[in-house]
């Protein structure tokens, strides 16, 4: 089903997970070079990432297809995003949190699964459903549920028909994925809810889908600060949709 994969890491100041991820990369052989491509989209890091990546690209050329799109001025994880899919040109897209807190390796599960289906364009990794495997700790639980409970206050929560907005590991067809980030105004995190609403809106078939998960250190998230932040985001959407 997926003949070839565009992979898109969007980052900010993240030097210290960097490593992990090349080598997770260098192992990783569900595709091989011709079939897949890994687009880093360097959202105004003021640390070595640039660095780093450009090393890393410079080293392994020969080996692994990659791209790097690089911004002086931090704009968001949606916008970083948006530019990431718009410069993908493979025939399914994932993007994915460059901490591996959900490995390459869950397409894998899922196919052996059998959960992809000829009609489905997206598909939503998921931390809330029962076959979902999560180990987070308590404040990421907390900062979860804080999010869920604003979000189903503010939009009706059966309607949505997803569980988990928030997940990084999301799998798109290209077409589908360009059209949809087009209409896309949002470039913080809130991004990944209003992109949700934009599917919905023009009916484009999607399924969530279990996930293994894992905590990783260095969140930059703060419980109390970005729930209001949240809240206020979230009722600018609700008036768009």
């Amino acid at each position: 089903m997926i003949k070839s994969l565009s992979v898109i890491f969007p980052l900010y100041n993240e030097q210290h997970r960097l490593s992990k991820l090349f080598s997770e990369i260098k192992k990783q052989k569900y595709f091989k070079k011709k079939n897949s491509e890994f687009i880093f989209v360097n959202d105004g890091s003021n640390d070595k990432s640039l660095e780093m990546i450009e090393n890393f690209k410079s080293k392994n050329k020969k080996k692994i297809n990659i791209k790097l799109i690089s911004y002086n001025k931090n704009q968001g994880k949606g916008f970083a995003l948006k530019k990431g899919i718009f410069l993908a040109k493979k025939n399914w897209i994932l993007t994915m949190d460059i901490d591996l807190s959900v490995k390459f390796n869950q397409i894998e599960i899922w196919k052996k699964k059998k959960y992809f289906k000829k009609d489905i364009n997206v598909y939503f990794g998921s931390r809330l459903l029962l076959d979902s495997k999560v180990n987070a700790k308590e404040y990421r639980k907390i900062t979860g549920n804080i999010f869920n409970v604003i979000l189903g206050f503010i939009f009706n929560r059966e309607k949505l028909r997803i569980k988990d907005t928030q997940c990084g590991f999301k799998l798109y067809k290209n077409k589908i994925a360009k059209r949809i980030f087009l209409k896309s105004k949002e470039n913080g995190y809130i991004n990944d809810v209003e992109i949700l609403l934009l599917l919905l809106k023009y009916k484009i078939k999607l399924s969530e889908l279990p996930v293994i998960w894992s905590h990783k250190n260095g969140s930059k998230v703060n419980v109390l600060i970005d729930s209001f932040v949240m809240f206020y985001h979230l009722m600018k959407l609700k008036f768009k949709f």
